[in-house]
């Protein structure tokens, strides 16, 4: 198969050995027509150096400030010069044989707009068993703004194994042709962590593409890595960010039923888990998260 261009594109966060775990995997795949372009989110130590001395094919960028999952991604876009753009998670392995497959789906199917893999979690975090994380994605319901990932927690014995149309790609790793983010545009960055590459295959979707999930290409995800499983931010960002999607791509009459749903049941509820569990944190992380889209804090 022709070998395009691929800009493999990831981000750093004071998580450096972690990526140069990723750079060493992508140094044993049989794909050889791409670049790496490492954006670095203003991490604590700025390790150009290291990353330049060790890795002389990485192209590394230092931010000056954090700019998110999506501010991030978009700086290595517009770095970037590939035909074909792969986001991965610095905490990802990715297989080999994984972009080949990507780029075989793309060649025989013009209308698709984006895709991910099948994404497992890190056998050593799951006692040596190939689990799932992600084979596709449900919609998003339209009174709680949450999906299903779909295999999720599964034992991996390839039931899996049909490229075929999702909701959503999943941010860990995905790929995008140069052509659908010219006309789309880059990654929304009012995000900042979560729910961007949801909005991103809704304006991929408007826009007449399809997307995809590819299950015969695979790639390997510490999952929390970066953030943490229980952290106060990711129940901010998550509250915050479930709330703005459904502002930026429901109708209006889907944004009060949503609205009402979240008054009645959502916030009673949250709120009652989190003081029943003595969670205080994740309680002013809550409330923040729903009063940052009342007063639109950009913050």
């Amino acid at each position: 198969m022709e070998q395009p261009l691929v800009s493999i594109i990831s981000i750093n966060f004071n998580q450096i050995q972690v990526t140069t775990e990723l750079l060493e995997s992508l140094r044993n795949i049989s794909f050889r027509n791409f670049e790496i372009i490492i954006v670095d989110n203003c991490s604590t130590k700025n390790s150009t150096h290291l990353i330049t001395n060790k890795y002389p094919e990485v192209n590394y960028i230092f931010c000056e400030k954090n700019l998110g999952f999506s501010g991030g991604n978009n700086v290595g876009i517009r770095a970037s010069k590939g035909e074909y753009l792969f986001f991965v998670n610095n905490d990802t392995k990715v297989e080999d044989g994984c972009i080949e497959t990507l780029l075989q789906l793309f060649l025989s199917n013009s209308d698709l707009g984006i895709v991910s893999p099948r994404i497992c979690y890190d056998p050593n975090q799951t006692n040596n068993k190939q689990i799932i994380q992600y084979a596709g994605s449900t919609h998003l319901h339209p009174l709680t703004a949450r999906n299903e990932i779909i295999g999720n927690g599964q034992i991996d014995n390839r039931q899996y194994n049909k490229a075929e149309e999702t909701a959503y790609v999943h941010g860990a790793a995905m790929m995008i042709k140069r052509e659908i983010i010219d006309e789309v545009g880059v990654m929304p960055e009012e995000y900042f962590l979560y729910y961007e590459e949801l909005d991103w295959c809704e304006q991929i979707r408007n826009a007449g593409y399809k997307v995809y999930v590819e299950p015969n290409a695979l790639v390997f995800h510490k999952d929390s890595f970066t953030v943490g499983e229980n952290s106060t931010l990711k129940t901010y960002y998550h509250t915050r960010n479930r709330i703005l999607f459904v502002r930026r791509n429901r109708s209006l009459n889907q944004i009060m039923i949503f609205y009402l749903f979240l008054i009645c049941f959502t916030i009673p509820k949250n709120t009652l888990v989190f003081l029943k569990n003595r969670e205080w944190g994740h309680v002013s992380a809550f409330y923040k998260g729903i009063w940052w889209n009342l007063v639109g804090n950009k913050s």
